[in-house]
């Protein structure tokens, strides 16, 4: 499964075609299921373009993404940086009225599990966001059930970012689903190592803003577009 993540906190003035609005993201979460990709994960913004937990933006943005792509699964973030006191992120998913299929959880952020406990009580998905083996051994304290673990590389240099993803594999075992991922220079690497080992991936402006060849990237099309001719590359997935 390949995810496209449309926009993490990216802003315009870091990529022009970054959606920020719903209308926005509903269309290019339409070109992107176009394109190949299996499920979105998308960063509702406010009125200003912050990302954010209120309702309001978080029921118009996933409402506008089921009317453009009804079939399409659809993700948001719960990071504390958009609130960081757990008690307010578990207020806010407790005000959503239009639900996503999912949402991640970083599980080193404090108040994870609480955070997680509200998702799954409302029927959400929870996929775990595990950065470092400390926050895979974080996550294994759990006991709230997981739809999928988001292993998260953020070395941007390609060796260590490799080595990160193994130590947090390595630690694993036996869970469910993983997603394997990385941000900026890593991304295309990491994404090569997914796909030779059979694990779900994901792409987009949220975690790079460059082609395969590190040419700017047109849009999340592209580089959807790009993650799988390059999964179908010789020697790509060898």
């Amino acid at each position: 499964m390949l995810k496209a993540c449309l926009n993490g906190g990216v802003l315009r003035h870091e990529h022009p075609a970054v959606p920020i609005t719903p209308a926005e993201v509903a269309a290019d979460a339409v070109r992107c299921e176009t394109a190949g990709a299996a499920a979105v994960h998308v960063h509702p913004r406010d009125e200003e373009g912050r990302e954010t937990l209120a309702a309001e933006a978080v029921d118009a943005t996933v409402a506008a993404l089921r009317r453009a792509c009804p079939e399409l699964p659809v993700g948001v973030s719960t990071g504390a940086w958009m609130a960081p006191d757990p008690g307010e992120r578990v207020a806010a998913i407790e005000s959503w009225r239009v639900l996503p299929d999912f949402a991640s959880v970083n599980a080193h952020e404090e108040g994870a599990e609480r955070v997680a406990a509200a998702l799954h009580a409302r029927g959400i998905g929870v996929e775990a966001g595990l950065w470092t083996p400390a926050a895979v051994a974080a996550y294994q304290a759990w006991r709230v059930p997981c739809l999928r673990l988001l292993l998260e590389c953020m070395e941007p240099e390609e060796e260590r970012a490799l080595a990160n993803a193994h130590a947090m594999l390595d630690a694993l075992g036996s869970d469910p689903p993983v997603l394997l991922h990385a941000e900026g220079p890593a991304v295309w690497a990491v994404l090569r190592e997914a796909m030779r080992l059979g694990l779900h991936a994901r792409v987009g402006l949220e975690d790079t803003r460059t082609m395969p060849d590190g040419t700017m990237a047109p849009d999340n099309r592209a580089l959807v577009e790009a993650a799988l001719t390059f999964g179908r590359t010789p020697g790509s997935a060898e």
